[in-house]
């Protein structure tokens, strides 16, 4: 396929400038294919029969899937075609959006609020694995070790010795996938001379939220179960109503084989973490005023959620605790943005949560009777 220069295709200037300043390979990008699209309501319509979202389905062949060290990926390229710059000083309106190409919006839309889910990045600190389901029920798998070992041990075996077993099976109960969403309810009339610069960080915003609520639906699976009898093994702290670093130690190493090294706390809780005398070292102290980072406890890095109770640490090995399960991943209602222009368009998603290995995650109780 032949490179086409960008000025040859007409692109406006201020995208063009755009590409240019931001990769500096603005005369490499191709847009002969990119341009040969037309995403309409049937392109989204095959990308949902697909499990795909638009820009996934742009990807793939036959329509205009990016090559090694492209600058723009292909939803990008569409916008170029349609000469929306979406950042910047010059970025256009909505209104601009819409009459340059207002199919293109709800994929606009997903990608910013993905965009701002990106902006919680301790989530992903709490997944071990994520999997995708076609249904909203979903057994996890339940890992055992033989009766006789309590523990898998790597030894020397007698002749006739019993091997030691991993028994893998699957949980006497399923989980239920929930469906959840949220209304982006506004009029074209309050957005159409906002720059899209403007309206990219309300999007974040509500991925940001979003993100958030899935870290406290994680949380309460963690230290509940999810209906499999797997609840979280509660340690106490030595004395109700107080916490030092003696009940840390005894925490940590309640952990072993595994690693404590997440913890999700309250935000009072938090403050009691960064106040204990161990924990406000001097390089410690300087690092949490200089970055803002909180201290990471015995090795632990902490997630804020304010919805575990605040007496307690839920302490985690996110590497083998939880796994996610997606029935559906998130989707924005582009049959009203493109028809409508917004009033409502629900964004939603199917999402839940399993436990993976039980004995990865526990709780340590500060207040107890």
């Amino acid at each position: 396929m032949d490179k086409h220069n960008l000025d040859e295709l007409e692109v406006p200037e201020s995208f063009l400038e755009l590409i240019e300043k931001e990769t500096g390979k603005g005369e490499n990008v191709d847009l002969t294919r990119a341009s040969q699209i037309k995403v309409d309501r049937d392109t989204y319509l095959e990308a949902q029969a697909r499990g795909m979202s638009l820009s996934e389905l742009l990807e793939s062949e036959g329509y205009d899937p990016s090559t090694d060290g492209s600058p723009l990926d292909a939803f990008e390229r569409q916008l170029a075609c349609h000469g929306i710059r979406v950042a910047g000083r010059d970025a256009i309106t909505v209104e601009q959006f819409f009459q340059s190409a207002s199919a293109l919006m709800p994929e606009f839309i997903m990608r910013e609020i993905k965009r701002g889910m990106e902006l919680r990045p301790e989530y992903n600190r709490l997944i071990a694995a994520t999997s995708r389901i076609n249904t909203n029920r979903y057994t996890p798998l339940y890992i055992d070790t033989s009766p006789t070992d309590t523990r898998l041990s790597l030894r020397q075996l007698g002749e006739g010795a019993e091997i030691p077993q991993i028994n893998i099976t699957e949980q006497l109960s399923t989980i239920t996938v929930p469906d959840y969403g949220v209304a982006l309810k506004t009029s074209y009339k309050v957005l159409r001379h906002r720059s899209t610069a403007q309206f990219k960080v309300i999007l974040w915003y509500i991925g940001f939220r979003l993100q958030a609520d899935k870290v406290a639906l994680i949380a309460d699976v963690i230290q509940n179960g999810d209906g499999n009898d797997n609840a979280a093994q509660v340690v106490q702290a030595d004395s109700s109503g107080t916490l030092d670093y003696d009940d840390f130690v005894k925490f940590w190493v309640e952990f072993a084989p595994y690693e404590m090294n997440t913890l999700i706390c309250h935000k009072d809780m938090i403050r009691k973490i960064l106040n204990l005398t161990e924990f406000k070292d001097p390089q410690a102290g300087f690092k949490f005023q200089s970055s803002g980072k909180l201290v990471n406890p015995l090795g632990a890095s902490v997630v804020r959620c304010d919805e575990v109770a605040d007496d307690l640490i839920i302490g985690l090995d996110h590497r083998f605790a939880a796994e996610e399960v997606v029935s559906q991943p998130l989707m924005v209602e582009f049959d009203k943005i493109i028809e409508q222009k917004f009033e409502e368009a629900v964004i939603s998603e199917s999402i839940g949560y399993a436990k993976v290995i039980p004995e990865a995650s526990m709780v340590l109780d500060t207040v107890y009777v």
